[in-house]
C-alpha cells in the first residue's frame, strides 16, 4: 500500500536518513523504533510530504507521491510529536478549523467532528478551551484532528510522551480499535517498547539514519536465539566489577541497572561461577540471578547499544 524506496535526507552534508526501504501493507500496524536522533521524525516528514527527500521515493499503491503529494495527503493522517493546536480555541473550534483544512464536506463535517470526539473520549469537553486541557487531553484532540478526513493510513509520532496514564490508555485503545475494527493502516513510533509490542504486527528498528533490523516480533527475537539475557541483583556496585565481567569471553554486553546488572552472554555458557568469583574479589554479594526470555527491548539494546529512551 505504502512504501519508501532508498529514501534519504541530507542536511548540511549530514545524512540524517540513509536509503531507507520500508513498506506498509493495507490494514497493518507497524512500529518504527529508534533512539533519539535516529531519523524517525525526518522519515515521517518525508512520507507525509512535509519534507522533500534528497533522494529516493515514496510510493502509494505503486505510484510516486513526490511530484504529486496530493495523492498521499487525501488518505494520510499524521499525529505529530509536538502538539499542533490553537490554545485559545475550544476543542470543537480546533476540529472545525482542521476539518476545513482537510476539505471535509460541509454537510458531513459536523458529524465527523462528533464522531472523532467520541473516539477520543472528549465529547463532553468539546466546548472548553484547549489551553485548559491536560497534556494527555491535548494529544487526544491532536489525534481527533488527524482522523477528521477518515484517513486510510495513520502515522503517530510518539503520541503518548509525557501524558497521564488515563490518557495513555485511552490513546492506545483508540489506536488498537482503529486498526482492528476499522482496518486503518498504522505506522507507530514510541519511546515505550511495551506499546509497540501491544499494537504492532511488524517492527522496523532504526539507528543513525538506517534500518538495521525489521520483521515480526518472533523474527526479531530470533536475533538473540544464540544468547542468554541475565539479570543479576547485587549487594553493591563497582566499576572494577563491571570491567571484570566485560572481560569474560562469554559476555557480549553488560549494562548497569538500579539493582545490579543486565548481562547478555553466549547461550549455554557457565557464567555463574565466573560471576561469583569476580563478585567475591570485589567483596560484593550476588543477591539474585535470573536468566530471562529475550524481549524486544533486549534486541533493541543489542542492536543499537542504547535503551529506547536514550
Amino acid at each position: 500500500m505504502l512504501e519508501t524506496i532508498k529514501l534519504s535526507k541530507t542536511f548540511k552534508e549530514k545524512k540524517v536518513v540513509d536509503e531507507i526501504n520500508l513498506f506498509l501493507d493495507e490494514g497493518e500496524s507497524v512500529g518504527l523504533l529508534g533512539p533519539n536522533g535516529a531519523g524517525k521524525s525526518t522519515t515521517i516528514s518525508m512520507i507525509s510530504s512535509l519534507l522533500k527527500p534528497t533522494s529516493g521515493d515514496v510510493k502509494l499503491d505503486g505510484k510516486s507521491t513526490i511530484k504529486d503529494p496530493s495523492k498521499i495527503r487525501k488518505v494520510l493522517g499524521v499525529v505529530p510529536q509536538e502538539i499542533a493546536l490553537y490554545e485559545e480555541l475550544s476543542a470543537y473550534e480546533n476540529l472545525k478549523f482542521f476539518g476545513k483544512i482537510y476539505k471535509v464536506k460541509k454537510d458531513t463535517l459536523e458529524d465527523r467532528i462528533q464522531e472523532v470526539l467520541d473516539m477520543v473520549g472528549l465529547q463532553e469537553r468539546q466546548k472548553e478551551l484547549v489551553k485548559t486541557f491536560s497534556g494527555g487531553m491535548k494529544r487526544r484532540v491532536n489525534i481527533a484532528a488527524a482522523l477528521l478526513h477518515d484517513p486510510e493510513i495513520l502515522i503517530l509520532d510518539e503520541p503518548t510522551v509525557g501524558i497521564d496514564p488515563q490518557s495513555r490508555n485511552h490513546i492506545l485503545e483508540t489506536v488498537r480499535n482503529l486498526n482492528v475494527e476499522r482496518g486503518t493502516t498504522i505506522l507507530y513510533t514510541s519511546h515505550y517498547m511495551e506499546e509497540v509490542e501491544q499494537l504492532c504486527n511488524r517492527v522496523y528498528i532504526m539507528d543513525h539514519g538506517k534500518i538495521i533490523a525489521s520483521g515480526s516480533k518472533s523474527e526479531l527475537l530470533s536475533i538473540l536465539s544464540s544468547e542468554d539475557t541475565i539479570q543479576v541483583q547485587l549487594s553493591g556496585q563497582s566499576d572494577s566489577l563491571l570491567d571484570r565481567i566485560k572481560s569474560f569471553t562469554s559476555v557480549l554486553q553488560v549494562d548497569e541497572t538500579n539493582e545490579g546488572m543486565r548481562i547478555i552472554s553466549k547461550k549455554g555458557s557457565n557464567i555463574l561461577s565466573e560471576l561469583v568469583h569476580a563478585a567475591e574479589k570485589e567483596d560484593i554479594q550476588i543477591v539474585n540471578f535470573q536468566v530471562e526470555t529475550p524481549s524486544l527491548e533486549d534486541v533493541f539494546l543489542h542492536l543499537t547499544g542504547k535503551t529506547l529512551r536514550d
